[in-house]
């Protein structure tokens, strides 16, 4: 699993429909956390791994919040009823049963980059928007708005996905990268259409 990833914790809950809102709040040091993430010094968190379309996912847990979605399986399986909603939220969202998700988030990031992940989890489900849209509701640059998306430790629930370059798709870190990114507009899209009618 990649967990080098820095996490600083936010709150958020997904809204009815098709729209996730989130909150700021106060959050432990991110090198404290990301060492025991990465490198398993102190404490571990709790992860709970799952098989999906796009092979299997592992999301971790740390006071009572998601504090990353990542690409494998994970070595220690822990079923809180944190992770076990999680788990239950994901399986719906892959069978195109929901388009939004209810969990308490905490991913580590800069004031920028938690900026911009607030603001694609303003994204509608089945939506998407550009880097340079993003840019303009978070600050910064397209570029920037990229580097933020592949910094991104809670894909899918924060839907970095929905975000395309101006000229064609751009990119995706997770999974098989592009292929994932594919997979995850088009499942969307044909959801979309059936929770519609």
């Amino acid at each position: 699993m990649g967990g080098a990833r820095r996490r600083r914790q936010w709150r958020a809950a997904a809204g009815r429909g098709s729209r996730a809102s989130a909150t700021l709040t106060n959050a432990p040091a991110a090198s404290d956390v990301t060492r025991r993430i990465a490198w398993g010094v102190g404490d571990r968190v709790p992860q709970l791994s799952l098989h999906t379309p796009i092979g299997p996912i592992t999301v971790s847990e740390e006071d009572g919040a998601v504090v990353a979605l990542d690409w494998g399986w994970g070595r220690d399986q822990t079923e809180t009823p944190l992770l076990l909603a999680a788990r239950s939220q994901l399986h719906a969202y892959f069978d195109g049963a929901t388009c939004g998700f209810s969990l308490p988030l905490a991913p580590a990031g800069t004031a920028y980059r938690r900026r911009v992940w607030q603001a694609l989890c303003e994204i509608p489900y089945g939506a998407t928007r550009s880097y340079a849209e993003i840019a303009r509701v978070a600050g910064g640059a397209a570029r920037s708005v990229g580097q933020a998306n592949g910094a991104n430790p809670i894909p899918i629930i924060i839907p970095c996905h929905r975000v395309l370059a101006t000229n064609g798709i751009g990119g995706y870190s997770g999974g098989e990268g592009i292929d994932t990114k594919r997979y995850l507009l088009g499942l969307e899209s044909r959801a979309r259409g059936i929770l519609a009618a």
